[in-house]
């Protein structure tokens, strides 16, 4: 049996006073080879706090939106399946990330999407509605062959999802009961948390219309 290495990749921005809960939890798991943090332009500690909690770190020089960060990630792993997760999750556990990783190394999926559940009701609604914008995957390498994520901003998981359809990947729903995160409202105050949501919405928005 072929064994397949795992790089988790945690883009961040601004996410100091929580990333290393998030960390600390993947670094557990004996599944993940490398912990890889892109800190996208951030001006708080995200950096040094990934560094001190064991990630290697890769520091962006502005911040280039969570496409071109997760972009900058996958050309820094070498993983054969790479494993994605916010920085700002909160009752994150072993279990989920296995959770994730256990069918596409069993060859049961190309991609895991984590789907949250009995958490918050807030966040819970959030992915009922939209699922296909989780940012909390697992997804082989090869999926990402020939497809462009520097533009995708926010929208890197509708881009994802889109081409997962139209290229014939095996997905897998994955539950990842009493996960929840901290919501943009909540770290930014409710004017600049709504403005940076409005923007996540037309970057998804700009993603689902875009035909190449």
């Amino acid at each position: 049996m072929t064994i397949m290495r795992v790089s988790a990749i945690v883009p961040a921005y601004n996410e100091g006073p929580r990333i290393a809960a998030v960390l600390d939890v993947v670094r557990q798991s004996k599944m993940v080879d490398e912990i890889l943090v892109v800190d996208d332009g951030s001006d708080d500690d995200t950096a040094e706090v990934a560094a001190l909690h064991g990630a290697k770190v890769v520091r962006m020089g502005h911040n280039f939106g969570k496409g071109g960060a997760v972009a900058r990630g996958i050309q820094s792993t070498l993983g054969d399946v790479l494993l994605f997760l916010d920085a700002d999750l909160v009752g994150l556990t072993v279990a989920h990330v296995e959770g994730l990783l256990v069918p596409v190394l069993s060859d049961k999926a190309d991609m895991t999407v984590g789907i949250f559940g009995d958490g918050r009701p807030a966040t819970d609604l959030a992915q009922a509605i939209t699922p296909w914008l989780s940012g909390q995957r697992a997804v082989r390498r090869s999926a990402f062959d020939g497809l462009d994520l520097c533009e995708s901003g926010f929208g890197i998981e509708a881009l994802l999802t889109r081409h997962a359809r139209e290229s014939g990947m095996r997905v897998v729903e994955v539950k990842l009961p009493r996960l929840t995160q901290v919501m943009k409202e909540e770290k930014l105050g409710p004017v600049k948390g709504a403005a940076l949501r409005v923007k996540m919405y037309w970057d998804v928005l700009k993603t689902v219309v875009h035909r190449d």
